[in-house]
């Protein structure tokens, strides 16, 4: 999953950004609204986090203009603006949800999995696909009842397909979820982190759609 987070209390952005990445998130931080909605136009984001106030602004009309221009991405609003009437402004533009700092890291995540779990069409945390069981709160995923355990990144790569069982994702958007700007991406990341997941849930769960890239293999089962 990447994420676009837009922060401009350093301290702040910097745990909350390192608590996702240790979720096999991709984080890609900014401080000021110009610089989002730049990032907006040339990246495709699975969530936006966004603080209200901010140096060149309030983001609540920068919302509802994003909105306005047809944004479909999820937006969770994280702010120390406490007021009824400020959190109806914010859902109005368009938030998706709204949480009042201080707040705890881990309810950013519950907030983040509920969000982009309504987005891709799930009704609840847990699905399964065939033999193929996944708790997607708790990232708990068993292969005939056997626990495996996946790292940060292999997990994402699991999460991406998930979300859109049967479709056929790219290396390109499977390279977008893992990697936020500045880092380097090596050309056969992708293609070792599948080979790892085939090994670990069964070489059938994942299909290859040759020049297309991968799908979560639904529709033999």
């Amino acid at each position: 999953m990447r994420i676009l987070l837009v922060e401009d209390e350093a301290a702040l952005a910097s745990a909350l950004a390192e608590h996702l990445v240790l979720q096999g998130m991709a984080v890609d931080s900014f401080d000021q609204l110009k610089h989002a909605g730049a990032a907006l136009r040339t990246t495709e984001y699975d969530l936006i986090l966004l603080d209200l106030q901010l140096p060149d602004g309030d983001a609540i009309p920068w919302l509802k203009q994003q909105r306005q221009g047809q944004l479909k991405t999820p937006v969770i609003i994280l702010t120390a603006r406490d007021q009824i009437s400020d959190r109806i402004a914010g859902l109005d533009a368009g938030a998706d949800d709204y949480v009042i700092k201080p707040y705890d890291l881990d309810e950013v995540s519950a907030r983040i999995l509920a969000v982009t779990r309504r987005q891709s069409g799930l009704v609840t945390n847990e699905v399964q696909y065939g033999d193929l069981s996944v708790d997607l709160q708790r990232r708990h995923i068993s292969v005939n009842g056997e626990r495996v355990e996946l790292t940060a990144r292999e997990w994402s790569i699991l999460e991406t397909l998930i979300k859109r069982p049967g479709h056929v994702i790219s290396k390109e958007q499977i390279e977008d979820r893992l990697y936020a700007f500045g880092h380097e991406v090596e050309s056969n990341t992708v293609e070792v982190y599948i080979s790892r997941l085939r090994k670990k849930l069964g070489r059938e769960q994942i299909a290859t759609v040759r020049g297309l890239g991968y799908r979560l293999d639904i529709e033999s089962r």
